[in-house]
């Protein structure tokens, strides 16, 4: 574990994602809520946000970090037959929140991936990667070019309802 005690705790952000690779039916069953397991991108990114925030006790050498924001959102993309996940943490504190946004975006893929399972056993976690992260003196983007499908992300605030705007 790192020793974080002289660090001053500061803003500290970041931002990770992942792909979870189904089949145009299965894509479609998930956005028309034909899942017999229930809505999976709701469950997909609750269970991300639980997952992030249980990040200290999954992975041994990670400093239990008090979010201040955490969010992740699981948006179709019928293109490449995948849903894309992205997660996003916050905290003031002394140590980063990187893992935190993995964890979140791992386990909301994993979610997603047991939500359909039983109707797409061909489902697949294709990528997971940190997309962006910064805190006290350090920022870091990851330098390839910005992600499609952030362009199409709902708006945040928006579409909480049972269709979701999508």
């Amino acid at each position: 574990m790192a020793d974080v005690t002289e660090a001053v705790p500061q803003p500290r952000r970041a931002a990770a994602e992942a792909e979870v690779a189904v089949s145009q039916e299965t894509l479609s069953a998930i956005v028309d809520g034909g899942v017999a397991t229930g809505d999976a991108l709701a469950v997909a990114e609750l269970a991300g946000v639980m997952g992030g925030k249980r990040t200290a006790d999954l992975l041994p050498l990670v400093h239990q970090t008090p979010l201040t924001n955490l969010l992740v959102q699981a948006v179709p993309d019928r293109a490449a037959g995948a849903i894309r996940i992205h997660a996003e943490t916050a905290a003031t504190a002394a140590a980063d929140v990187e893992m935190e946004a993995l964890t979140a975006a791992a386990v909301a893929a994993l979610a997603l991936c047991d939500m359909v399972r039983g109707r797409d056993r061909s489902v697949e976690v294709r990528s997971l990667r940190l997309v962006s992260a910064g805190g006290g003196e350090s920022r870091w983007q990851r330098p390839d070019e910005e992600p499609a499908h952030r362009a199409e992300k709902p708006d945040r605030m928006a579409g909480r309802g049972p269709n979701r705007g999508r």
